[in-house]
């Protein structure tokens, strides 16, 4: 029998991420990282090997090495380290040998860089606050009154911006003064250089509206300093760009709706400072835009032959695409069958190097050749791990409901047996414009090897299946979304093999308000486990970090001018219809869902005498299961795990 996956993935398991290429596509920097049990820290260092066979081989000594990036000469590699106050610095190592040397020593840090195409000089991106304190500052002796005067005073995973905005600087080689590019009352991020060295294309939100919207634009700035141009007039949401061969155009993720984010469902835009933006491609693709701050986006490269090659992921699915800029011809370059974050290119775009993350593995990074559809693995950190613990095996199907197609993925144990009774637990999204791919996800499969069949619907409003389905769950939050998830759990109790008595739900952020909704509307659930839930959107609309950009074009308008239908809209409206025993889990320093959300369902649930626990993750951000402290994400899966365990049991063995 083979052996579960357990909570204790998160100390077992390295992660492969962040690939670099040569410009000769002959080596590989990528960064790997893994848990410190003993000191109950995570750690990750730069990994070298040469292609295509060569070993992975220790670059960098540090403990917390990341974001490598070649200069265009190919004599250095650029990465982030934190310095002894745990600011991020920027540092350089030479690629024929020596120690790693630091280049900047920035109040405010580095977040993001990008070289030249000379190799002498970086883009950075450091924040710069107005009201930092001094470096002398005793904050028992002096403490200090925080001033809010704009509504996006605070961001999660950040924690507490007031004033503070990032912007770009210039580093030269050798020289540790940066000097300061941009200024302002707004964010300038994600710098790229043009080919001639002489500008510096990046995005920022200068529109008056910028406090209550997500809008932002793509700007180009000379490299010496002067005016920043907008060259995307005519959209409203822009993330990873790259330039054309010959700097005359910008290659963006974007989107001209003012109801969708170019992270959510956007196209490729080809933009040029005298014309309106050409749209590329269609909504049946979704090109990855990354996860800023937390997730940079993967890189997109457009040719000197007038073929950008970018990441896409459709129906869950992520591929490689080619897309002819003259003729708008599209073509995929590999299958599917997986999720990928990240990707790296030589200096021509023939060799790239693509992260990805299957089904059966936590990740690796695969070799693409040019003009082929087949993926090498080059990495292999973590295959002594699945060689004794199996993943699941997933079926997908589709089902049609209310004029849509709803695609959902059922997980089976390893070994299962489709003649034993199994408990079925439902997964939901977080987003709502998330999306449940071809992927390795540690909650389904910590589940899924213990015995239950986990069910992930990908109901209306989650991306990659279209423009229109994606704006479905709009103003609708609790309508059709929860019928689409209600319909695939009845199609699946069809099956002779699941135990309808023994039915669970988990969700977490827009899963939280999603499960939190399911057990007030429905009684035929055994377990909740509610995680991040945002259940209560008045208060949600003035406590969150996008309460009111995100909140006004999800639900319909202003907590002031539409109050009755945030109330309704409510999971804590129908708490008194809570039947299932409900565990609550949530980071204490969640700005995206604050933790007043659980507090406020606990309260009621606690209050009607109903079956609750409410676990409190100290220190913890909305993203914390990706970057919190290692021992409190086991300990999400080890409280998840248990709770199903305990109220609505494991399958059914042999014996039985």
């Amino acid at each position: 029998m083979p052996k579960p996956i357990t909570p204790d993935l998160v100390y077992e398991l390295s992660g492969i991420a962040q690939p670099t290429l040569s410009p000769d596509g002959r080596e590989l920097v990528f960064v790997q990282s893994s848990v410190d049990r003993a000191q109950m820290e995570s750690r990750s260092q730069l990994m070298r090997m040469r292609l295509p066979d060569g070993t992975p081989e220790p670059f960098t000594g540090g403990e917390s090495d990341a974001r490598p990036r070649f200069s265009p000469d190919g004599g250095w590699v650029a990465f982030l380290r934190p310095d002894s106050d745990g600011t991020k610095q920027l540092w350089l190592i030479p690629t024929d040998g020596g120690e790693a040397q630091r280049q900047t020593t920035l109040p405010g840090g580095v977040s993001e860089f990008a070289w030249a195409p000379d190799s002498e000089r970086l883009a950075l991106v450091s924040d710069v606050d107005p009201d930092r304190p001094p470096e002398d500052h005793d904050p028992q002796k002096g403490p200090r009154t925080r001033v809010v005067r704009r509504l996006k005073y605070r961001f999660d995973t950040l924690g507490w911006r007031g004033d503070a905005h990032r912007h770009l600087f210039i580093t030269e080689l050798n020289d540790d003064v940066p000097r300061q590019l941009t200024d302002g009352d707004w964010d300038d991020t994600a710098p790229v250089w043009s080919p001639d060295g002489e500008s510096i294309a990046f995005l920022s939100a200068r529109r008056e509206d910028r406090e209550a919207t997500f809008y932002n634009e793509a700007y180009v700035i000379p490299a010496e300093g002067g005016e920043a141009v907008c060259w995307s007039k005519g959209l409203l949401s822009a993330s990873n760009l790259t330039w054309a061969p010959d700097g005359d155009r910008l290659l963006v993720v974007g989107s001209a709706d003012p109801e969708m984010m170019a992270g959510f469902q956007g196209s490729l835009y080809a933009l040029s400072p005298d014309a309106e933006p050409t749209r590329l491609t269609d909504p049946s693709i979704k090109p990855e835009a990354g996860f800023p701050p937390i997730m940079p986006p993967p890189a997109m490269r457009w040719r000197e032959d007038g073929r950008v090659r970018f990441l896409a992921t459709r129906r869950g699915e992520t591929f490689l695409f080619e897309l002819e800029a003259a003729s708008g011809e599209l073509r995929t370059l590999t299958d599917g069958g997986m999720m990928a974050p990240d990707l790296a290119f030589d200096a021509e775009g023939e060799r790239a190097v693509v992260q990805g993350v299957p089904y059966a593995s936590a990740g690796d990074l695969y070799l693409i050749g040019e003009d082929s559809d087949e993926m090498w693995r080059l990495t292999a950190a973590n295959d002594n791990y699945f060689d004794e613990r199996p993943t699941a095996t997933v079926e997908k199907f589709e089902r049609e409901r209310a004029g849509m197609t709803i695609e959902s993925r059922l997980l089976f144990p390893p070994d299962f047996d489709e003649s034993r009774p199994y408990p079925l637990v439902v997964d939901i999204h977080g987003g709502p414009h998330g999306v449940f791919g071809d992927t390795f996800n540690s909650i389904q499969q910590v589940l899924a090897t213990h015995g239950y069949l986990v069910l992930c619907v990908n109901p209306r409003g989650s991306s990659t299946y279209g423009d229109d389905f994606v704006k479905a769950v709009l103003r609708d939050w609790g309508g059709e979304d929860y019928q689409d998830i209600l319909d695939a759990v009845e199609a699946v109790c069809q099956r002779p093999y699941v135990d309808e008595t023994k039915l669970g739900l988990h969700g977490y952020s827009y899963g939280g308000f999603m499960s939190s909704w399911i057990v007030g509307h429905d009684q035929r659930f055994g377990a909740a486990v509610v995680g991040a839930p945002c259940t209560d959107l008045p208060s949600f609309y003035g406590t969150a970090d996008i309460g009111v950009p995100f909140g006004e074009v999800q639900w319909g308008g202003t907590r002031m001018d539409n109050f009755q239908e945030y109330v309704e809209r409510s999971p804590l409206t129908y708490v008194e219809n809570v039947e299932t025993p409900v565990l609550l889990l949530h980071g204490e320093a969640d700005h995206r869902c604050p933790i007043e959300q659980s507090e406020q369902y606990f309260t009621a649930l606690k209050r009607l005498g109903k079956t609750v626990e409410f676990v409190r993750f100290p220190d913890c951000s909305h993203l914390f299961l990706r970057v919190g402290h290692p021992k409190l994400r086991a300990e999400y899966l080890e409280r998840t795990l248990d709770w199903f365990e305990r109220h609505i049991g494991e399958a059914e063995s042999e014996a039985d």
